[in-house]
């Protein structure tokens, strides 16, 4: 009971945060919630904290981790064009000790600083754009740490070393099937490319209180496809005889549905389902049931789900 109130507690703290910044709207500095700081309604920053958990750590459907982990992140935006992030992954089980890793049980096993130049640019600013456009360059350095346990040898780390990759996204987010592009390059550990293209649409549940304002409830369900060269797939495909497996092709597909919940201006709560598989191509798919991280998973296909909870200020 006394738990429950003091999350009452919160959510109201969070909300009637939302509600003051509405009554600091003016000409000038401004601050709103969900929005951030602003000049004459030019955004000056913004920040978001969340914290996600997930059933399973996929990478391009492999499963770099068959049980749930946690994944705080924070990041600040500068006048709607930059933002620098840090994420990281923390293990919830000692899944790990089982498979060479070590146990990693509530410490960190990757983390994630990052660099995003981006804008959404819309016909409201350009007239001969048919459509809004999102346009993002960035930039994440991934993190191996050591294990730090006592009494253990520190994992090998030309088993996961580190390493950095550059990205570019694209997207038309007033499209009905709001399609999104990814290009990622791994430019450290094994200049590999992965591309991704994804097409899905957000349903309003419930709407709004007022015209053109978010849903209060969304649905969206969506689908994508990954593509991976030579040197993507060989990184975590190998053959039946142990070799890499050096071939491009077609990698993961991913259904999912994700519940979105505005809780008020600047606190969201998301959940999704998803499945994972590789559909299209026999040998990557093949290849992904002898693929082993923290735990072999000895099926092509997964189901995924998660819950994240989301602050904008």
């Amino acid at each position: 009971m006394k738990a429950k109130t003091i999350a009452l507690a919160c959510t109201a703290a969070v909300c009637g945060m939302a509600f003051a910044g509405e009554e600091e709207k003016s000409e000038g500095w401004a601050y709103t919630p969900g929005e951030g700081v602003s000049f004459n309604e030019t955004p000056i920053v913004s920040a978001e904290a969340s914290l996600a958990f997930d059933s399973k750590y996929l990478s391009y459907g492999f499963v770099d981790n068959k049980d749930p982990i946690l994944t705080p992140a924070g990041e600040i935006t500068f006048f709607d064009w930059v933002t620098l992030g840090v994420s990281a992954i923390f293990d919830v089980t000692k899944y790990g000790r089982r498979a060479g890793y070590t146990s990693r049980q509530f410490q960190y096993t990757e983390l994630h600083p990052t660099a995003t130049f981006g804008h959404t640019f819309s016909s409201d600013d350009y007239e001969w754009l048919p459509t809004s456009v999102e346009f993002a360059i960035g930039y994440d350095y991934e993190f191996h740490p050591n294990s730090k346990a006592k009494g253990v040898t520190p994992w090998d780390k030309s088993i996961s070393e580190d390493t950095q990759f550059v990205t570019l996204e694209f997207g038309l987010p007033d499209l009905w099937f709001e399609p999104a592009f990814l290009y990622e390059r791994d430019i450290m550990r094994d200049n590999g490319t992965y591309l991704n293209l994804e097409i899905g649409h957000a349903f309003a549940l419930v709407d709004g209180d007022e015209e053109g304002a978010d849903p209060v409830l969304s649905l969206r369900p969506s689908i994508a496809q990954g593509f991976g060269n030579a040197m993507r797939v060989r990184a975590y495909a190998a053959k039946p005889d142990g070799d890499p497996l050096d071939h491009s092709g077609l990698m993961d597909t991913m259904v999912k549905a994700e519940l979105e919940w505005k809780v008020c201006d600047n606190l969201k709560l998301s959940g999704y389902v998803g499945y994972s598989d590789f559909l299209f191509d026999r040998k990557i798919r093949d290849a992904s049931r002898e693929y082993e991280a923290t735990g072999k998973w000895d099926h092509s296909w997964n189901f995924i789900a998660g819950l994240a909870l989301t602050l904008n200020f």
